[in-house]
Formats: C-alpha cells, structure tokens, sequence
C-alpha cells in the first residue's frame, strides 16, 4: 500500500525569527520546535532538561482532595486496601507502583488483577466478591473503572469505597465512586491530558506525597514503572510524560528495580541501554504475555520481588509465556491477513471488521496493530467463543474508534477504551449488524 506524506506547513507569523534568535539557533530548528509545540525558551528548556520539579501540581485533578482524604483515613484507622489493576502492562506498572507505594507505609494492602480469559478488561463483579471476602474497606482502581458504573454501584452497596484512577475515554455517564482520578473527565482542569494510566496512578502519590510535605524526588524510585508503563501504551512523549519516561529511563539503566533487572537478563537485555525501544519491543511484550496467556498478578509479584531468585523464577514464567505467545499470534496474523485481504478495498478508508471462533483473545490486539500498519486503516478483531466475541480496535489517527463505538453502542454488551485503541464484548448474532454499523 502507498503511504501519503503529509508536511507541516510553517506561517510567516510562526515566531521561528525570534525563538532562533533567543536560543541562537539555526531558523529552521526554531520552526521544528514550533511545529511541536515548544514555542519559547522555557518550554525549550523543560523539553530537553525535563525535572520532576516541573510536574504539575497534583491537586489540579479533579477530586484528587477527596481521594487523599479518604485514603489518609483508610491508612489512619488501619483499613484494609485493596490495588485493583488491569492485566496489559500499563496497569500492570501503574497496580506495581501503588502496591509497593502503600507496602511503605501499611501491612493491610492487597491487590487484583483481572484473568482476561475469565473476566474481561475492567473493575469486575468478582473482583468486588474477591474484595467482600478479604474484608477490604477501600478499593483503588488503576487504568481502568471509568466505565464501570453497575460495578462500583455493587461495591459501594456491600460497604466498599472505591476511588477510581484512569485514563480512558469517560462515557457520558460517570461512575458512582467515592472518587474519580481522570485528566479525560469533563470540568476537569489538569493542563495535560495525555497521561497513561501508570502516570495517572503516580499522580496520586505526588499528591499523597506532597501532604505529608515530602519532596516530589522521594517518588522517582517508582518512575521505572511509569516510563515502563507509559512507553508500552504509546502516549505522546511530551509534557508530563516527557519527564516521568526520561526520569524513569534513568533509573532502569541503573537497574535499581530487582524484578525488572531479571526481566531484562531472560531478554538479553541486561548489557544493553533501555531506551522506549527496548521496552516497546523487549521488555512490555514479555510483561503482556502474561496478561494474554496466564496470570497477571505474577508480573506485580515480579516487580515487588525483593529476592534475587523469586525475580528470576517469575521472570523465566513471562519468557515461557511469551514464547507461547508469538506462536499464537503468527497463526493469527496469518489468517487475519488472509481474511483482510479478501475485504480490502484498495481507495477505500473503510474499517476492517474481522471475526473467528477459536482466536486467542489475548493476541488480537497486537495482531489488530500489525494489520493497521499493513493496510493503514481501522482493524476490529473478534475471538468468538460459546456465543460472545471479545474484541480489540486498533485504528489511525483520523478515525475516533471510541466515538465509531459510541455510535453502534445497541449492538454492544460493552465496550470502553479512547481515540486509538478500544476493547469490546458482543453476542455473536450481533457481530455483523455491529461490522455493518461500524463500516458505516
């Protein structure tokens, strides 16, 4: 397929004279910076030195007050906190990063991730069962809950706060929580937008953080798993997100963390230095493997290993699994193509909308991506079993697959995600009344 180049025009009126002049830089330099939205020297200056100092203050998101409130008293009277993550790996990092945050300061912190096969993405009723059984008072969610409106209605029912932290598309309807933690959230004034859900999560304890008046560089120990997190969920490496990855990327190259030095050694990446190529492609598909395949709380217990050999032992488990994996999904890749091709239109920008009893759920969504870049356009991938299809959407930047989903919402039993990418659940004799609407 031919690509279509698309260059930035530069106006008269730019400002390129004079940032040049005041950087001393070659015009066309100032221009570059521009088109990028780095219009003076501060914003220079905080792009290519970027300092956790620079973080915005924390309590500019929305509710962020109420959420430290409840947790201080959950930490005061000694109540039991439970973590609630998802299984890909920026909930993985952002549940790691709370979970060992709070094993700081309190025994009585647990956490849960969702088996994808069992359960789906998001906050579930079992995981609201598996919290009724330990005695958790207060549930935190991490990169997912925003859609999650029965769910959090029957945790608050059986006694249980949640607070909710994410960073996915709201719907029009916000859940019934103690408190929602979303950039994305309408009314909310915190200037940047573009978080991952491991940077909305590192947000609150800068906030819980700046409280007590500790410094904000106490945290970069945990800005590993951001970088590792926000880098695997491919949000823009600018702003908030540019300080937190290259401070976390620092951190890395000094392999401070136990479970993630073991990690980079069964991918032979422990003489190498780490930057947001090796985690895309090294270290996020060996963590996600274990998302798709098995469990996922096993990539937390790594990441909160303290022990050399426990590290180890959970780090060649994600190596089997990912192994498994890639054998999974070249099968996959294989007949999605095959399938993809016989709907293709070359001209035609419509979605491609596949489906398949005995697809693995756990591989569509990297499959999805490698069809996207194949043939440029929108890809639903659907693994249908016993009736119900599980979807991943992986799409380009001029289509908004979460407003297409919005629109063809009466075919769904659920869905969530944002602009880019999405998951959804569907009965099987909905799919192509759904492949129809959405094409549309």
């Amino acid at each position: 397929m031919q690509k279509e180049w698309i260059f930035p025009g530069i106006s008269s009126d730019s400002g390129g004279e004079n940032l040049a002049a005041e950087l001393d830089v070659p015009k066309v330099i100032a221009e570059i910076l521009i088109n990028r939205d780095i219009k003076t020297a501060a914003e220079v200056e905080r792009f290519f030195n970027p300092r956790l100092s620079d973080l915005y203050d924390p309590f500019l998101l929305k509710n962020m007050d109420i959420a430290v409130d409840r947790i201080q008293n959950a930490l005061k009277n000694r109540e039991k906190i439970l973590i609630y993550g998802d299984y890909d790996v920026d909930g993985i990092t952002a549940c790691s990063l709370l979970y060992l945050y709070f094993k700081e300061i309190t025994e009585h912190v647990y956490f849960f991730i969702p088996e994808r096969l069992k359960e789906g993405y998001g906050f579930s009723s079992r995981g609201v069962e598996e919290a009724k059984n330990l005695g958790i008072t207060l549930i935190i969610t991490v990169d997912c809950g925003i859609t999650s409106i029965d769910e959090i209605a029957a945790a608050q029912k059986c006694g249980i706060d949640v607070i909710v932290t994410d960073h996915h598309q709201p719907s029009s309807e916000i859940p019934p929580a103690f408190a929602v933690l979303n950039p994305m959230q309408k009314d909310c004034p915190y200037p940047f937008k573009g978080l991952a859900g491991v940077g909305v999560a590192f947000k609150l304890v800068h906030a819980l953080d700046k409280t007590i008046g500790r410094d904000v560089s106490h945290l970069a120990k945990y800005t590993d798993l951001v970088a590792v997190g926000s880098s695997a969920d491919i949000v823009p490496l600018i702003d908030e997100n540019r300080i937190l990855v290259r401070t976390g990327l620092d951190k890395i190259n000094n392999r401070q963390n136990v479970g993630l030095n073991a990690l980079l050694n069964v991918a032979s990446l422990h003489n190498r230095f780490i930057g947001t190529g090796q985690i895309l492609f090294g270290i996020a598909p060996r963590i996600n493997a274990v998302g798709r395949l098995g469990s996922a709380e096993r990539a937390v217990k790594l990441f909160s290993a303290s022990q050399i050999s426990e590290a180890f032992e959970i780090a060649q488990i994600l190596e089997q699994e990912n192994r498994q994996r890639k054998s999974i999904e070249e099968k996959t890749a294989r007949e999605a193509v095959e399938a993809a091709e016989k709907e293709f239109q070359e001209g035609s920008k419509n979605p491609l909308v596949l489906f398949k009893e005995g697809w693995h759920p756990g591989v569509i969504g990297i499959v999805a991506s490698r069809l996207v870049e194949k043939f440029y356009r929108p890809v639903v991938m659907i693994a249908v079993e016993e009736g119900i299809g599980k979807g991943s959407i992986r799409s380009v930047p001029e289509f908004d697959v979460y407003a297409a989903l919005e629109s063809c919402e009466k075919y769904l039993k659920e869905y969530g995600g944002h602009k880019l990418a999405a998951g959804l659940t569907v009965f099987e004799h909905n799919i192509e009344p759904f492949k129809e609407s959405f094409k549309k």
